[in-house]
């Protein structure tokens, strides 16, 4: 590998290590700069990970990983809204490896007609004739749920008529089926009073807008009626709905239809830099995010900055936008455009979106030349362990034992082994435990521990600084004792965790030690215990497993223990043996005894 691809990879995997865990969109760029890949994220550092950490099966995956030489990404409230900038990104930029989007496909909006009698209903066309647009939304079926909600509460009318005041008065229209079954009050007959029809419509934009508490009460009281008459199929339904309009989001801060064609500036600073970001909304809609870093050579302040930056992006980017949203007031003008400081509403929570992204992006940049400087990620998380454990030294090399005797049978004992804080399973040991008659976890634990450091002194390998005992302050006594026997006690210090409150005990300490549940030493402490139950377990169930089928076999009278070495030497497995034909056996032990492994299994008798 050349050192420029070395070069890249310290580079990208930097980038990584900074991302945010939060919702938002990515961007890989190739060495030319162009956009090669947009992706949507619910949290950012993971998804982003996934890509550089696992190898991908699907060739072009693999040849993307290979062309990604920059990340950029863009910060949003919810996975919602990541959805929506991600659609608006790929259809702009329409990268390589995106599916490619077309215009057709665009998200639904609820629509209210500007009619004298508006209908509301759905559309994926977005037109501008003095209509109220609403969304888009994600899902359409919370779409579908909200307009089937506003006619279940409000008389609405769903016939494309022409109801102008004259058309009415004139007689030109009769009721409909809609009204007779009392789904519609019939305003093309002047039936419904026009001030209330528009009163229901204030309401519905009120719901649309986010204000739905005394929507849900209604419904709440609703569905509490439907159960109290048994109708337990429509009160369900009705609960799901409000589940939903619970779930609702009204609005989004990435896409919303009102707002035209702006630019949104925001910067943060520093003692050394200035940092400025830039969001470009077009019909509506985000289309490009991008933050600067300018270092300052004096002591600048953000108000001299700020219209630096904002001259040199919109000259660079050839902007028309009118309206500039800035995060404060600037003693500067530009011609056919106005400065607005937004205070509330959408407009607020773009120059919101626009703050986030900028803070990100300098927090992403101190952290990567921490990055630089940190010392590895081991090496650290020792160091800390060493100071939660009150350890004399760095706890590199850790050992951890595991009893297991279900039900009393079978006994044997487990010891892991941990280097820089990772597994290291070649050095894995199993323990049968010789000395101990029936389950005595104290007993047992003595025998392994003295077994295993007896052999490493003898042996002049090194020793652990640090062993882990799985249990409470028995198993842990048991194990000081037999280290104070072979004279270790100086040279390895011993914890005991307990299961139920993950307490640490030391020796002759009554009083435990608790670390929080976060800690990285306690993640540690954890991993090791589970190992070593798991490794432990898993040796306990081969054993029973493997005494179940030697005494299976040994119950055929004139087979012993060379023939069954020979029978599993060859078939591998029990299953193998039991399903065996009369040719097969007799091609691996003498016809004799083939003769009476097959009626063994086949007849249930013994020759």
């Amino acid at each position: 590998m050349n050192e420029a691809r070395i070069e890249l990879e310290n580079k990208l995997k930097l980038l990584v290590q900074s991302l945010p865990s939060s919702p938002g969109v990515y961007q890989y760029y190739n060495e030319d700069g162009v956009i090669i890949y947009i992706g949507k994220a619910k949290d950012l550092k993971k998804r982003v990970s996934s890509y550089f950490s696992k190898k991908h099966e699907d060739g072009k995956t693999r040849i993307l990983v290979k062309k990604i030489a920059d990340i950029k990404h863009i910060v949003v409230d919810s996975e919602e809204d990541a959805l929506l900038l991600e659609n608006n990104l790929i259809k702009k930029y329409q990268p390589r490896y995106n599916i490619l989007l077309k215009d057709d496909k665009s998200y639904p909006y609820i629509v209210i007609k500007n009619e004298p009698y508006p209908r509301v209903f759905q559309t994926r066309n977005f037109i501008r004739d003095g209509s109220s647009y609403f969304g888009p939304y994600t899902s359409i079926g919370m779409v579908r749920t909200l307009i089937d909600l506003f006619r279940q509460i409000y008389p609405l009318r769903t016939c494309k008529l022409n109801l102008s005041d004259e058309n009415i008065k004139d007689g030109k229209f009769r009721e409909c089926l809609e009204y007779h079954i009392g789904k519609c009050k019939a305003p093309c007959i002047g039936q419904f009073d026009k001030d209330i029809y528009q009163g229901n419509i204030q309401s519905i934009k009120e719901i649309l807008h986010g204000n739905i508490t005394s929507v849900l009460k209604y419904m709440h009281g609703i569905m509490l009626n439907y159960a109290g008459e048994l109708e337990f199929e429509k009160a369900e339904e009705v609960k799901r709905k409000i589940e939903l309009l619970k779930g609702h989001q009204s609005k989004s801060t990435v896409v919303n239809p009102k707002i035209t064609n702006v630019d949104v500036f925001s910067i943060t600073d520093d003692d050394k830099a200035a940092y400025v970001n830039f969001i470009r909304v077009v019909n509506g809609a985000i289309i490009q995010s991008h933050t600067m870093e300018y270092r300052k050579k004096l002591s600048e302040e953000k108000s001299e900055i700020l219209p630096l930056a904002i001259f040199e992006m919109r000259s660079r980017i050839k902007l028309l936008a009118r309206e500039i949203l800035v995060p404060f007031k600037l003693n500067i003008e530009l011609d056919n455009a106005k400065f607005i400081v937004p205070k509330i509403g959408d407009k607020k929570k773009l120059m919101d979106l626009s703050e986030r992204n900028v803070k990100y992006f300098r927090l992403d940049k101190l952290k990567q030349q921490s990055l630089h400087k940190k010392e590895p990620r081991e090496e650290r998380i020792l160091k800390v362990m060493q100071s939660d454990l009150r350890l004399k030294v760095l706890p590199r090399h850790i050992e951890c034992f595991d009893n297991s005797n279900i039900q009393g049978t079978n006994p044997v004992a487990a010891c892991v082994v941990f280097r820089n804080g990772k597994p290291y399973k070649k050095d894995y040991r199993h323990f049968n435990i010789k000395t101990v008659e029936g389950p005595n976890d104290f007993a047992s634990m003595e025998e392994v521990v003295y077994r295993r450091y007896k052999r490493l002194k003898e042996e002049g390998q090194g020793l652990p600084q640090l062993v882990v005992i799985d249990g409470g302050k028995g198993q842990l006594g048991a194990a000081v004792k037999i280290l104070r026997d072979l004279d270790l006690t100086d040279k390895i210090s011993v914890i005991g965790i307990a299961k139920r409150l993950e307490e640490i005990f030391y020796p002759g300490d009554p009083v435990p030690l608790y670390l929080d549940k976060n800690s990285e030493s306690l993640k540690i402490i954890q991993y090791l215990r589970n190992e070593a139950h798991r490794f432990g377990i898993t040796f306990h169930r081969q054993k029973r497993s493997i005494n179940f089928i030697q005494s299976e076999l040994n119950n055929i009278s004139g087979i012993g223990d060379k023939t069954i070495e020979l029978l599993f030497k060859n078939f591998k497995s029990f299953n193998k043996i039991k399903e065996a034909t009369i040719e097969n056996l007799e091609a691996v032990v003498a016809k004799d005894k083939a003769a009476k492994v097959y009626s063994y299994f086949n007849t249930g008798k013994t020759i």
